[in-house]
Order: C-alpha cells, then sequence, then structure tokens
C-alpha cells in the first residue's frame, strides 16, 4: 500500500507539495484552515455599489518568466495559461515616462543586451546614471551574483546615482522583497536579478517578461489544483484546522474539529506563525527551528481598489505602472489597470472610467492615512478624479521582512515530519515560486524518507 501523507495548508506550497506527492503515488490528504484554497494569494469578491460582484484579489501578484516551477504546475494541473496570463515585457516606467523599459526593437534580443538596451534608453537618466548602472551590473555579474550575507541592498548599490535609486532600486526592491533597500538581503536581491535578467524562461516567455494575472487567482492556481486532486482521488478539506499533531510509533495522527486522520508523513505548510503553534506542542521538534521559525518578522501588503475617471486617459502602453513613491506621503508602488487585465470588470461605454487597484508594499501609515495618501497620490500621478475607493485588502503578514544574514528555518523537522512554505530556507523571498518550489522539494522529502521511528 502507497504511504499516506497529509499537507497541512491550502496555499500555494501545499497545493504544490500535494500535486508532487500525488505523482509519485503517495496518497494524499490536504487540510486547510479556511474556506478557501490560495493562502496568501486568494480570490476575493468585491461588491460594487451598484450591486454587481467582482471576482478580484487579496493582492495583485507577479509572475515572470523566469518562474519556471511555477509556470509548470499551473500546466501540470490544466490552467491555460496564454488565457490568464498577459505577458509584457520588462517595464518599470512611472505616467511620466520615467523609469527602464526594454525598448520595442530590442525584446528579442539575448539577455543582457535587452537590459542593456533598456538602460540606454531609460527615460529620464543623464549618461552618468546609465554608466553608474551598468559599472554596477557588470561587478555583480563578475562577482557570480554574491555578496558578504550581511550586506544590504542599500550597501550592494552604494556607488548608484540617486535617480537609478529612485527609479529601479527602491522599487524593484520593494516589489520583489516588500523591504526597502536599506533593510533588504543584497544577496537574495543579486539571486532574483540573475534568474530574471539572465535566467532561462519559460517558452514561449523570456525569463525577465512580466505575466500579469489576468484572471483571479483562484483560477490562477488553486481551483485547477483542487480539481486536479480531486481526480486523482486525494482527499482535500476546507474548514478543518488541524488543531493537534501527534506521532504514535510510526504513524502521526491529526486531530481537526470534525476527526483525526492518520498518516506516515506530514508536510506542515502554513505561514511561520501557525506552524509555531502547532509544531511547539510536537514531542521532537528541534528547538532551534521554533526559533529561527518566531524570529521571522512580517511585513504588509495593502492593495486598494479604486474607481475614478483618468481624464487624460491611462498614461501608459501597458496596464502596469510604477508609482513615484519619495515619502511616507506616497505609499502606493505600483497601480494596475484592472479594465485592461480583464475587460469584464466594467461595463462598456465608459471609456474614461477605470478600476484601479493600487498596491502599497512595506508602509508605515494607520488605514486611514494610508487610503487618504494613496488617492492623493492617484490624484497627482494619474491625474485620477472623482476617485472612490472600492475596497481596502491588508494582508498583515504578506511576506518575511527579507534581511541581510536572515537564518531561516530548514525543511526537516524529524523524521516522517517536514515544513514547506516561502518562509523556509532558500534563495528567494518570499514569492509565489518560493512558495511552490519549497511545496515540491517537500513533497520529494516525503516520498524518500523512511517512516518515522519510535
Amino acid at each position: 500500500m502507497s504511504r499516506r501523507v497529509a499537507i497541512i495548508g491550502g496555499g500555494w506550497a501545499g497545493l504544490a507539495a500535494a500535486v508532487r506527492a500525488t505523482e509519485l503515488g503517495l496518497r494524499v490528504s490536504v487540510y486547510e484552515a479556511s474556506r478557501q484554497w490560495g493562502g496568501r494569494a486568494r480570490r476575493l469578491q468585491l461588491v460594487h455599489p451598484d450591486g454587481h460582484v467582482l471576482p478580484l484579489d487579496n493582492g495583485q501578484h507577479i509572475l515572470i518568466g523566469a518562474y519556471r516551477q511555477t509556470l509548470a504546475l499551473m500546466r501540470t494541473v490544466g490552467v491555460p495559461l496564454q488565457e490568464v496570463l498577459r505577458p509584457m515585457p520588462l517595464d518599470l516606467r512611472f505616467a511620466d515616462g520615467g523609469g527602464l523599459a526594454t525598448p520595442r526593437w530590442a525584446r528579442h534580443w539575448p539577455a543582457p543586451l535587452d537590459i542593456l538596451a533598456a538602460v540606454c534608453q531609460a527615460g529620464g537618466w543623464s549618461w552618468s546614471d546609465r554608466w553608474s548602472f551598468l559599472l554596477a551590473a557588470a561587478r555583480w555579474r563578475h562577482q557570480g551574483f554574491e555578496c558578504p550575507a550581511q550586506a544590504s541592498v542599500a550597501d550592494l548599490c552604494a556607488g548608484l546615482t540617486p535617480r537609478v535609486m529612485e527609479d529601479l532600486i527602491e522599487p524593484l526592491c520593494v516589489a520583489a522583497l516588500n523591504t526597502p533597500a536599506r533593510e533588504a538581503s543584497g544577496q537574495v536581491f543579486l539571486t532574483v536579478l540573475r534568474d530574471a535578467l539572465l535566467g532561462q524562461g519559460t517558452p514561449p516567455w523570456r525569463a525577465s517578461d512580466l505575466l500579469l494575472p489576468c484572471a483571479d487567482l483562484g483560477r490562477l492556481l488553486p481551483d485547477a489544483a483542487v480539481q486536479w486532486l480531486q481526480r486523482q482521488g486525494a482527499s482535500v478539506h476546507t474548514g478543518s484546522r488541524v488543531r493537534s499533531l501527534m506521532r504514535q510509533g510510526t504513524t502521526w495522527h491529526l486531530t481537526t474539529p470534525a476527526f483525526t486522520h492518520a498518516a506516515d508523513h506530514v508536510i506542515v505548510a502554513t505561514g511561520a506563525p501557525q506552524a509555531c503553534d502547532l509544531l511547539q506542542r510536537v514531542a521532537g521538534v528541534p528547538a532551534d527551528w521554533l526559533t529561527r521559525a518566531r524570529a521571522i518578522r512580517h511585513e504588509p501588503i495593502a492593495t486598494l481598489y479604486v474607481q475614478g475617471e483618468l481624464e487624460q486617459g491611462w498614461p501608459g502602453p501597458q496596464p502596469m505602472l510604477a508609482l513615484r513613491s519619495r515619502h511616507a506621503g506616497e505609499p502606493a508602488q505600483y497601480v494596475f489597470h484592472r479594465n485592461q487585465l480583464d475587460g469584464a470588470l466594467w461595463p462598456a461605454g465608459q471609456p474614461n472610467t477605470a478600476l484601479l487597484a493600487f498596491v502599497a508594499s512595506a508602509y508605515r501609515l494607520d488605514r486611514p492615512d494610508l487610503e487618504a495618501a494613496v488617492l492623493a497620490q492617484a490624484q497627482e500621478q494619474l491625474g485620477l478624479r472623482h476617485a472612490r475607493l472600492l475596497q481596502t485588502v491588508i494582508e498583515k503578514r504578506a511576506t518575511f521582512v527579507c534581511s541581510p544574514g536572515l537564518q531561516r528555518p530548514g525543511q526537516d523537522l524529524m523524521a516522517g515530519l517536514t515544513a514547506a512554505g516561502d518562509y523556509i530556507e532558500g534563495p528567494y523571498p518570499a514569492t509565489l515560486e518560493g512558495a511552490v518550489r519549497s511545496g515540491l522539494q517537500a513533497a520529494d522529502r516525503a516520498c524518500i524518507q523512511p517512516r518515522s521511528g519510535g
């Protein structure tokens, strides 16, 4: 009889683990505490004031062509990638035209020549700005995209001009690591740059291509993954919080409010705080693992859905724009034109009326001040009139603080017990790709690890 694997948590890491374990021939059960799959990347429903319901998200995620494991997983469970993702070349321009974007004529050049062309054409950059970035990029590549563990992104970029820091490094660092450059790990930042700019993409996309979801996050993976698991005979449960976990001999026993389940291997694929709450009562879990997991600090991400009229139209060729975020009073770093991503979101006949999603990462304002500041940004930088805030979604623990030298907890806890999640030790920050890779690796360990001993 095949081994039984229980997966606690139905986010992207847990679903990735469940799919891989099923492919490996294991008997899989998944337990999700909430009523919805997806964890911190899930579908929400926004009830518009006119009464119709919009399927939106708890946060605006971006994939890139270098997310090979995530995109492969989506294909495995039958997600039609080219229907749910809108590709665009690297484009981090602002509404005023400044910033970095790959020119149309260089989009098919081999890396890093396409990035070189983008730097040479960067709006608002002087040749001194361009030269400072090219020198830094050449140095990073010469060093194999490695730096001292204690170096911050600010340390890494000490020679860059203020314009390059403001237009590129700061917004890119906050987008990728959700941590300001002065507090963010230089090594993790370099790893993201290496894979995004020089890594292998997922055909037909290049590694640096931005892939914007044009469907809600439920359709992006969780819906298809759960349906695939059910077709393969896996047991999946929502509203099933695992209250206790105990080992007896070679068997693990998981207790939920409704029943007790037995398994040969358990994968804990929740967030770090939930994992600690559960595992601190399990005999044999290393104290060092719990210490590292508890030491992880988290940053919030707020997504503000705003309706308004774009007086001069949308100021860019793509449905995503960077925003000037020079001080605390300008908290949003990016804005997405949701109507351009999903035309069904807005009735026809209102060409200047837009549904926009503003993303504020690592902000330091309370909710009322945040909302007021984002609306002011929208008016000043986009010319948005008659703005109406429809909904603010705040994920208080959206990502962990990816600081220099951070000692993240490992994947292996003890025989028959494995952890998965974007916070687990690995090369990536808290991204969908990091979560998926962790889940896949946890399933591989469940397949090869011996049964837990007594």
